[in-house]
């Protein structure tokens, strides 16, 4: 029986030169695997020597890769300096995840090929490189795989033992960089909304592309079903904001409704009331309809014993960190309304109204702070998945 649940690891390599969004792009729309968990990790000198021994272990008699991907590994994976390295987990669940992850990734081919024989069907194909000292033949000057995943069930099954053991105390945010001007940093959190994950597409990671030209570091990140608890407390804010801009004008509007399609004039004073307490209904509809997108379950038919449970929806939260983070992902994400985003902004290119505008990204530093907060950004369900896989391998 074959494994149904494999991760994929991104290289350092991979995600410093900003490929992480190009890769997932190809994963997401050539597996007919779900993505249930992401972690940023940072390995241990520990780690990535075990990682590197089972490339090894695990490989087929005779092949001559499981050298050049155990030394890869132990070179780019160890700390430099005292400073770990991020690496992107991943993990995918299926039926055959292993070979199907494995068939997306790529082979590698360490003869030396042409130019002409790359055609860009797997990962490594478009992204990975094998570089031969023209001098020395058998050399390899150069070598970038993109990505790790097993190659058969039981080197999956012993991998993901060893994520398990290692996520145990690691943090869900790699805090890996000493900065010149620390007090300049700053972090802000990026949703990627359900509606990017109704169906398998390359948004999310066209996405994250189109947030790399920023410059910011990702430093986490984390697949979330928000709870209608976390929603409603996330959207607090929201709520008062359409009851105090929406509401007048709605009452407004429902009144002159009323009088057009009756022919009445209605007295202010009932007007008044009208306006009131109709747009206040009005506008806290349009704030349990986007908890409800959120989410997938509507606060107002939500048991108030199931308000802290995981929602049906699912979505992607990513941190990043750098100069000016907040106002840099809020220029390329574009404001709320997408018809008034410009061209090239995230939300020109995939939203569809104010509520489906396929990404959230915090208005300040404080309030990226208090979201985090909110859907505990410091912890991360990908432990917990590997563990109840293993546990019934």
């Amino acid at each position: 029986m074959s494994c149904d649940l494999a991760y994929i690891l991104f290289t350092p390599y991979t995600i410093a030169r900003s490929r992480t969004g190009g890769v997932l792009s190809r994963l997401l729309v050539r597996l007919d695997l779900e993505l249930v968990g992401a972690q940023m990790i940072a390995p241990t000198a520990e780690q990535a020597l075990a990682f590197a021994e089972s490339e090894t272990a695990f490989s087929s008699p005779g092949d001559i890769t499981a050298r050049m991907k155990h030394d890869y590994i132990l070179r780019t994976f160890s700390p430099s300096n005292g400073r770990r390295h991020r690496v992107l987990l991943l993990l995918f669940k299926g039926q055959d995840a292993v070979r199907k992850l494995a068939a997306v990734a790529g082979p590698i081919f360490p003869e030396r090929r042409s130019l002409e024989s790359a055609k860009g069907e797997s990962i490594r194909d478009t992204y990975g490189d094998i570089l031969y000292d023209e001098k020395q033949p058998d050399k390899i000057e150069y070598f970038e795989p993109v990505v790790f995943t097993p190659n058969t069930d039981e080197h999956c099954l012993a991998n993901l033992a060893l994520l398990s053991k290692f996520l145990q105390t690691e943090p869900n945010l790699v805090e890996n960089m000493a900065y010149e001007n620390p007090d300049a940093i700053e972090r802000t959190l990026v949703i990627i909304k359900p509606d990017n994950w109704i169906v398998p597409s390359s948004r999310p990671g066209t996405i994250i592309d189109m947030f790399s030209r920023t410059g910011l570091r990702i430093i986490g990140t984390k697949i979330h079903q928000m709870s209608v608890a976390e929603a409603l407390e996330f959207y607090g804010p929201v709520e008062k904001a359409l009851i105090d801009k929406l509401g007048p004008k709605a009452g407004e509007n429902a009144v002159r409704e009323l009088e057009s399609k009756f022919s009445i004039s209605i007295p202010k004073s009932d007007a008044d009331i009208l306006a009131r307490t109709f747009g206040s209904t009005f506008a806290r509809e349009q704030f349990y309809q986007i908890v409800g997108f959120m989410t997938g379950v509507r606060p107002d038919a939500c048991p108030v014993e199931d308000r802290e449970k995981p929602g049906k929806s699912k979505c992607m939260v990513l941190v990043y960190e750098g100069e000016k983070a907040v106002d840099k992902i809020r220029e390329v994400l574009g404001p709320t309304d997408p018809t008034k985003a410009p061209a090239g902004t995230v939300r020109r290119e995939f939203g569809s109204n104010v509520m489906v505008n396929t990404a959230h990204a915090s208005d300040s530093p404080e309030n990226a702070k208090r979201e985090m907060g909110i859907i505990k950004i410091d912890s991360n369900g990908v432990h917990k998945i590997i563990n109840s896989f293993l546990l019934k391998a």
